[in-house]
């Protein structure tokens, strides 16, 4: 599994003018499998991802990011193997 820490490294206005194409992409990558959640830091300084999917996916995935291709921010994947979960959370386990 990944974590994807994504950080702003532009005013937020521009974050602003580019956050509608951003959710467009997350949808269809949610839509495609490729993430299990996402959400904003707080405070609001960049976001988080987790994925399940491939690296080479993730990483075709997130160059299709307007927040990636515009330079919005960056963004680390760290892969992340959970070997314990709470109930309910074991899709999560590594297998």
């Amino acid at each position: 599994m990944y974590v994807v820490s994504l950080t702003y490294k532009v005013p937020e206005d521009i974050v602003e003018f580019h956050l509608a194409a951003h959710v467009e992409w997350l949808k269809n990558a949610f839509d495609d499998g490729v993430f299990v959640a996402a959400g904003r830091k707080v405070p609001r300084t960049g976001g988080l991802l987790l994925s399940r999917a491939d690296r080479p996916t993730l990483e075709g995935s997130i160059a299709k990011d307007p927040f990636y291709v515009n330079g919005v921010a960056d963004f680390e994947i760290m892969e992340f193997a959970a070997n314990r979960v709470a109930p309910g959370f074991e899709n999560l386990l590594d297998t």
